[in-house]
């Protein structure tokens, strides 16, 4: 790291170098954050739900909240490609344990949707639901399985550098940043600005 900090004061102008290393310091504060938070939170409902399958007395618990706790740690789709192979495994056996597995993984991942996961992750990457959902289908047509688990935060930089770019030329030229003072705005007055 130390060398490629060289590096970039090397062949770069001063001011460039510091907003380089500044663009990637932030960026590797939102991987780190998301990718922590979402491997702790993936952990956490891997053991809630051996512990509740064991409890209703399902079979393959162990099996079942590996695939369910590997599988949530992508964004919104996960637990649901999770769930459908386990479900298809207890309808094998027994189609009852299947069903009751289907509403409880429901359950589950209201708790983590609504509860475990926004207290985990908190505001890691500042995207909303529709971006992250954006971010998710788009990276994950262009990367497969590695850009359903990182488009997240790959987009979460991008949106920050152009929410960057954007609030600093709203500035230079004399205007507020501030989105909420855009929604009822239908034009700008050239002369008052």
């Amino acid at each position: 790291l130390a060398q490629l900090r060289k590096v970039v004061y090397a062949f770069l102008p001063l001011p460039r170098a510091q907003r380089v290393l500044g663009v990637c310091s932030h960026a590797n504060h939102i991987f780190t954050g998301f990718i922590n938070g979402k491997i702790i939170d993936s952990a956490i409902i891997g053991v809630i739900c051996f512990v509740c399958t064991s409890l209703f007395g399902i079979q393959f618990a162990l099996l079942i909240s590996v695939v369910v706790g590997v599988t949530n740690i992508i964004p919104f789709f996960g637990p649901f490609i999770g769930a459908v192979p386990c479900i298809m495994i207890l309808l094998m056996v027994n189609p009852i344990q299947a069903l009751e597995f289907g509403i409880f993984v429901i359950v589950l991942q209201q708790f983590d949707g609504n509860i475990l996961g926004p207290k985990i992750l908190g505001d890691s990457t500042g995207l909303s639901g529709f971006w992250i959902i954006f971010s998710i289908t788009i990276f994950s047509g262009l990367m497969g399985v590695p850009g359903m688990i990182l488009g997240v935060p790959i987009f979460a930089v991008f949106y920050a550098l152009i929410k960057r770019y954007v609030n600093r030329s709203l500035q230079k030229k004399g205007m507020s940043d501030k989105t909420e003072e855009y929604q009822t705005l239908d034009y700008v007055d050239v002369q008052t600005g």
